[in-house]
């Protein structure tokens, strides 16, 4: 695939801290050279990262997210191998080359009046390869687990899912937010918005949302649909006995059919992310909602994004999220 960087054993070898009498996850990764082979592998799971946060920008935010994808692979690979982790079901594909549209993005003039709106037009092109991507792999009867970049990707996701499964797909979004913004230019903020306008997405549910960062139009729009289920934070916190029951009934309706798992990292307190915020989730709780949505059947695939370490950071984040994959997969 044009556009997509395909990793070896090679490629992370230099990532592997290697100890007498211990295995890692990085020793026994499975690889391919294109998305033709993983028809021909036997594992259910198959991980990239996406290394950019041109999407964020575009929607006034802060950039990083680029960062995610090297800082959680550098945890990943270095998980133990032992009786609760098994590497042979999961291949490492690789990381989509962001590097044009990065270059591209930063070569635009922040006071030119378009400047958000150009950011956008790069979006769209970054939509065109994440759709594509997630179809060939689900096609291939895999569950794409996607890392990094800005919440602008949940539309790529949404539409290469929905192409492949030749039907709408439901979507489940841990997030802060619903990113349901209006259909402006193309940005992290309306990419379900996107999804639902392309008949992409059928059933939306938001677990965790803000009271403080939701419009009121929103949520107007969302309690007028059938298709639309939100969650408050602040309901889950002051109960958190609850938490489990909540979305153990989200998933019940979501997982009728085929659905995706969104995690924005904006929804976990104290998390360095593009949006962080000082209320929210903790990383056990995280935890505690992926290992339900991950024994549904119909979980097609899992996208964790918004995260966004620096460096006094990263070996904190890139732990976290080598926790979420392991996880999903056990």
């Amino acid at each position: 695939m044009q556009g997509f960087q395909f990793y070896s054993k090679k490629d992370i070898k230099h990532l592997v801290n290697k100890r007498n009498g211990e295995r890692k996850f990085g020793e026994n990764l499975q690889f391919v050279s294109s998305l033709d082979e993983l028809e021909y592998l036997a594992a259910k799971y198959v991980i990239f990262g996406i290394p950019e946060d041109v999407g964020v920008r575009a929607n006034f935010g802060k950039p990083g997210t680029s960062n995610a994808w090297k800082t959680a692979l550098k945890s990943l690979v270095n998980i133990q191998i032992n009786r609760f982790n098994d590497p042979d079901n999961l291949i490492l594909l690789g990381h989509l080359d962001c590097r044009h549209w990065m270059d591209k993005a930063s070569s635009i003039d922040e006071e030119d009046p378009n400047y958000h709106a150009k950011l956008g037009d790069i979006v769209k092109e970054i939509d065109l390869k994440v759709a594509t991507l997630i179809e060939k792999i689900i096609s291939g009867n895999k569950i794409p687990i996607i890392i990094g970049g800005g919440h602008n990707n949940a539309y790529g996701n949404i539409k290469g899912a929905a192409k492949a499964l030749n039907t709408p797909i439901n979507v489940i979004n841990i997030d802060a937010h619903t990113d349901l913004r209006q259909l402006e230019h193309r940005h992290s903020g309306n990419g379900f918005s996107y999804a639902i306008e392309g008949q992409f997405l059928r059933k939306y549910t938001v677990f965790g949302l803000h009271k403080n960062y939701t419009p009121e139009y929103i949520f107007e729009e969302m309690d007028a649909s059938e298709n639309f289920l939100y969650h408050l934070a602040e309901d889950i916190l002051e109960h958190p006995e609850e938490a489990i029951k909540k979305l153990e009934k989200s998933i019940e309706i979501a997982g009728q059919s085929k659905f995706g798992l969104e995690l924005d990292c904006d929804s976990i307190s104290d998390f360095p992310s593009s949006a962080k915020s000082p209320a929210g989730f903790t990383v056990n709780d995280i935890r505690s909602f992926i290992k339900v949505a991950s024994e549904n059947k119909n979980c097609s695939y899992f996208h964790i994004c918004e995260a966004a370490p620096k460096d006094e950071n990263e070996a904190q984040v890139g732990k976290a999220i080598a926790y979420f994959i392991s996880d999903f997969i056990r």
